[in-house]
């Protein structure tokens, strides 16, 4: 783990080589609909449920070595333990202890990745730690755009999250599987949700809240393809959404939704092609991405959005 100083109400981590906050802040900001965080001035506003408490902070970056975090209002009286627990939820937001030297070499010379990492080199996947977060994130974009995604995200969380308010700002909190186990599907779908997505959503809820599916038993199983037969198995979850929980919330490097819309057009595109690469094309371009699959899809997934 990279090493952090702490200054009053600051947290300052050290950035590995391969970062650029003004590229994960870019990405961060390509959507005017995002809900669950502020980004004003190169500067980002969250708030974050963390043992019982939501503390909210400030993340920027004053140098290319370190990223501040700093807590507001009520949170600067907020515990070390606290504390901590926010530094590593900052640090796998961001993906900082991954060592991504390897992935540059190879993207470097890759012929499809060469030209995303000199595009956005210092690209991280930003995480989405919490697993039912990611689920839902993965339920919500099954078959619409990216536009509507966001929308159907927003409705979710004003009407079943709750909110901190902050010197004239209402920061948002994503809902939990205890606020959606026992809604009925109607008030899912007055939200203009379909039934099924809405029934997929309160099913993921009740089985995290049984106790049948965390985080830590997807991550203790140690196996990417284990984790993602798992996964599947959950009714609404296909292999997409797997992958892309796999990818952004468990961090499985090799990780891979190959079957995505927006990654084949970002093939098609580089290519220069008319229509969409196959499958066992794709496969093939593939080749030299091994363990690498989930950073190079979320680089090329960057030249669309």
């Amino acid at each position: 783990m990279q090493s952090r100083e702490e200054n009053g109400n600051v947290l300052k981590l050290s950035l590995p080589k391969e970062f650029n906050f003004k590229e994960n802040i870019n990405y961060l900001s390509r959507s005017s609909n995002e809900c669950l965080f502020h980004i004003h001035h190169d500067r980002i506003y969250k708030a974050i449920p963390i043992g019982g408490e939501t503390p909210l902070i400030e993340v920027s970056s004053v140098d290319e070595n370190h990223l501040l975090i700093r807590f507001l209002g009520e949170s600067k009286s907020t515990s070390q333990i606290i504390r901590d627990d926010v530094a590593r939820y900052v640090r796998e937001w961001f993906d900082l202890d991954r060592d991504l030297k390897s992935f540059y070499s190879m993207a470097k010379v890759d012929p499809l990745l060469g030209p995303a990492v000199e595009s956005f080199y210092g690209l991280r996947i930003i995480g989405i730690p919490d697993l039912f977060e990611a689920l839902c994130w993965g339920i919500l974009g099954q078959q619409i755009n990216l536009s509507f995604a966001y929308t159907l995200k927003r409705r979710f969380v004003e009407q079943f999250g709750r909110s901190v308010l902050y010197d004239g700002l209402t920061y948002w909190i994503f809902p939990s599987p205890e606020d959606i186990a026992g809604l009925a599907v109607e008030e899912l779908e007055s939200l203009r949700m379909t039934k099924k997505k809405s029934e997929y959503l309160i099913g993921v809820a009740q089985l995290m809240l049984d106790g049948k599916l965390s985080k830590d038993m997807l991550l203790e199983i140690g196996d990417y393809k284990r984790a993602e037969k798992m996964l599947v198995k959950i009714r609404g979850i296909g292999p997409w959404t797997a992958n892309y929980v796999l990818m952004r919330c468990l961090r499985y490097p090799s990780a891979f939704p190959i079957d995505d819309v927006g990654l084949q057009n970002a093939i098609k595109h580089r290519l220069g092609r008319e229509k969409k690469p196959p499958k066992d094309e794709i496969m093939k371009l593939a080749v030299n991405w091994t363990n690498w699959e989930s950073y190079a899809t979320f680089y090329l997934w960057r030249f669309l959005y």
